[in-house]
């Protein structure tokens, strides 16, 4: 049993406390994102391209595997000195990837430094249940998912202006000096429960099959369709991993004295259709931020930079709702509304999205983007606040990390399920429309005809810049193309949320807790 008798927390040394959580959450989310834009510049310096997957899936896989772990381990023993060891594994994580001259001690330092962000985001959200009451946590979580919109957008922008400045490495290294100051602070600054000596007993068994499982099933949304045919023996070796994984993993929570994820949790409403609801968000919203970027590249011809930018109304959208939203709920104490609202925005948003054309104005494009980021804002953190609200809080760190556990899931599949299907998508198309093309220009387009099957087809060799320099018969085939092959994808992921808004109706508004204890 866990002692939870401590003194509250001044308000000053909340709002200290609070600089300190936002800095980490800010270096674990941009660590997701934050090499998109710098892989090829990586490889062509480290070289090891058949490892470059590695430097986003390998950050992927730890740091999911990671939330149960620090979950768990936090409502056992405590959350401060596991706190600090996120940080300090972050660090180290970055400046080993900082100093890498291979491919191999990069992934490696990645890995690292995934394990360390899962600790940082799931913790620094069980921190927060620690110093705040329930009612006044809204405007506290409202704030973290801002942080959350900012870091998701900023990601691909600050990758690109690294490596167009000083270089890729300080992606990385900037990790150095926040990390040490959100450890000093945290340090000095947290007063948290301690856990009891009693019942320390881990769940091995149920971790090691929980870390396989999890692995398998990124590797298997990472690689499916992309590195690897679906058919191919690596995927269906990957299929079977996870499904007999899964199956031998809940039948070890359902006997063990300590699980890892305690399958009672789910007799909870509240936590079982915010789970739900959360995992099909995250692939929403992995689906839509994986590959908008690409699509504003090659359908509007816009730089890297520029694609980035253009994700700034989500941003907004995002970080206004969010922040708002929290300040309502900790002033009226009603919440539920907030997520079913929001998942029905989102849901317009990606009909819009799906609506797309190569004409579609930059303006209109913003308008939905920040319609979407306006949705993502209503639901994100006050799906994690249910939670939280909805257990004691000797148990909230493994309540808050298996929600979170499952939206990471979902933002997997979705940045995998809507790769595959866009690429399937794109390749018909330019399969069916380029020799009309090639046709119509005569002897100059069975010449492109060549160009492009000696370089392995359209969709492997093209970028942005060579499209603005093809012949416009060409160009106009593989801008609507790129656009034919992504809007449909959007269109099948409206049921989805829709129905993730519809499976929220049945929460339980409880009454927010007034006191942290």
């Amino acid at each position: 049993m866990v002692t939870t008798t401590r003194p509250e927390a001044p308000a000053q040394r909340v709002g200290l406390i609070f600089g300190a959580l936002l800095t980490t959450m800010l270096m674990s989310s941009l660590g997701q994102m934050i090499f998109s834009t710098a892989l090829p510049t990586i490889v062509g310096e480290l070289g090891g391209v058949n490892h470059m997957s590695w430097v986003i899936s390998g950050f992927m896989v730890t740091m999911t595997i990671a939330m149960p772990i620090f979950g768990k381990l936090g409502d056992m023993v405590g959350r401060k000195w596991l706190y600090l060891f996120g940080i300090s594994t972050f660090v180290v994580g970055s400046t080993m990837g900082g100093f890498a001259q291979s491919m191999e001690l990069l992934v490696l330092a990645r890995a690292i430094q995934g394990f360390g962000a899962g600790g940082m985001m799931v913790t620094s959200q069980a921190i927060v249940a620690e110093v705040v009451p329930a009612r006044q946590r809204g405007k506290f979580m409202g704030i973290m998912g801002a942080m959350f919109g900012v870091s998701s957008v900023l990601g691909p922008v600050l990758g690109g202006w690294f490596t167009d400045g000083p270089g890729w490495r300080w992606g990385l290294w900037i990790n150095v000096p926040l990390g040490l100051l959100a450890f000093t602070v945290s340090l000095l600054a947290l007063r948290l429960r301690t856990g009891s000596r009693e019942n320390l007993r881990y769940d091995w068994l149920g971790t090691a099959l929980m870390t396989v499982t999890t692995a398998s099933l990124i590797l298997l949304a990472t690689w499916g369709g992309t590195e690897y045919e679906w058919g191919d023996p690596v995927i269906l070796g990957l299929i079977a991993t996870t499904v007999i994984g899964a199956t031998l993993f809940i039948l070890v929570e359902l006997k063990a004295t300590n699980p890892l994820i305690p399958m009672d949790l789910f007799r909870n409403r509240n936590m079982t259709l915010t789970t739900i609801s959360g995992t099909v968000m995250g692939l929403a919203m992995m689906g839509a931020l994986g590959y908008l970027p690409t699509y504003l590249q090659m359908v509007h011809s816009l730089t890297p930079t520029d694609a980035g930018l253009m994700m700034i109304p989500m941003m907004v959208g995002m970080i206004g709702t969010s922040t708002s939203v929290g300040f309502l709920i900790a002033r009226s104490g009603n919440y539920k509304i907030y997520p079913v609202v929001g998942l029905g925005v989102m849901s317009v948003a990606l009909w819009l999205m799906s609506q797309l054309t190569v004409g579609t104005t930059l303006i209109q494009l913003g308008i939905i983007f920040f319609l979407f980021g306006f949705g993502l804002g209503l639901v994100m953190q006050v799906l994690v606040l249910i939670v939280q609200n909805s257990f004691p809080i000797q148990i909230v760190g493994t309540a808050t990390a298996a929600n979170n556990f499952f939206r990471q899931i979902g933002s997997a599949l979705g940045a995998s399920l809507v790769g595959a299907m866009f690429i399937h998508n794109l390749q018909g198309n330019l399969a069916d429309r380029l020799p009309g093309a090639f046709a119509q220009m005569g002897e100059e387009g069975q010449s492109y005809a060549e160009q492009f099957a000696a370089g392995g087809g359209a969709s492997n060799s093209l970028t942005p810049e060579a499209v603005v320099q093809l012949p416009a018969p060409i160009r106009e085939v593989i801008l609507s193309s790129y656009n034919d092959g992504l809007a449909p994808v959007f269109l099948l992921m409206v049921p989805l949320t829709l129905f993730a808004m519809f499976i929220l109706l049945p929460v339980k508004q409880e009454k927010l807790k007034e006191t942290v204890e």
